[in-house]
């Protein structure tokens, strides 16, 4: 159980949903965007575009990063156009659903600060290993903010379903560039003038 000094009731909907992201307390987790499991997936480019501002955004603001595949030996590794702005970065590989469910990335997920109690969560799909990872975050304690155009499912019933289920259980909904600009505060700032020509495109 992750618990912040200044840790509040995960109830209190309201509460964690004002208090603003703050980079250094913050990990982005890339759920399962694979080669076999893209190409069917709802608005796809949009969810592989918007993960990749997630990732870069990131790198910038020296956020952890941490990946999962869902048994990569059949259904492909990351693909490569996330991949590529991960360099030495090894994708967490697991046959369960829910990334918390997986001894190897809890142990990664643990090695993380304590005060690294905010978890953003993208990828695929929605309803499944998405939502299930994020209903195991908020049962270890961590505050969980799901960027909702860089998530889908395969149909978008689905897709809009999971974020649904994830809301009702306490997940905060949000977009992408909803976090990116409220991580980067100001215009003026220099993380920001360096990640909006990727905005802009």
């Amino acid at each position: 159980m992750v618990a912040a000094p200044d840790s509040i009731h995960p109830n209190d909907y309201a509460e964690i949903a004002r208090r603003p992201l703050q980079a250094e307390r913050c990990a982005l987790v890339v759920i399962d965007i694979q080669q076999k499991l893209l190409p069917p997936i709802f608005q796809k480019e949009q969810l592989v575009r918007n993960a990749q501002l997630l990732i870069r955004a990131a790198g910038i603001l020296k956020m952890p990063v941490l990946v999962s595949t869902q048994y990569a030996k059949g259904l492909g590794e990351t693909v490569p156009e996330v991949a590529a702005l991960l360099p030495g970065t090894d994708a967490i590989d697991k046959t369960f659903f829910s990334c918390f469910a997986s001894d190897i990335f809890c142990s990664a997920i643990h090695q993380l600060p304590r005060d690294r109690n905010i978890l953003l969560l993208c990828g695929m799909e929605s309803h499944i290993c998405v939502t299930q990872t994020a209903l195991g975050a908020l049962r270890e304690g961590y505050v969980v903010h799901v960027a909702s155009d860089a998530v889908s499912s395969r149909t978008e019933w689905n897709w809009k379903i999971g974020l649904e289920r994830m809301r009702a259980a306490g997940a905060v909904i949000s977009s992408t560039e909803m976090m990116i600009y409220e991580l980067m505060r100001s215009s003026s700032s220099a993380a920001f003038k360096e990640l909006l020509l990727h905005l802009r495109g």
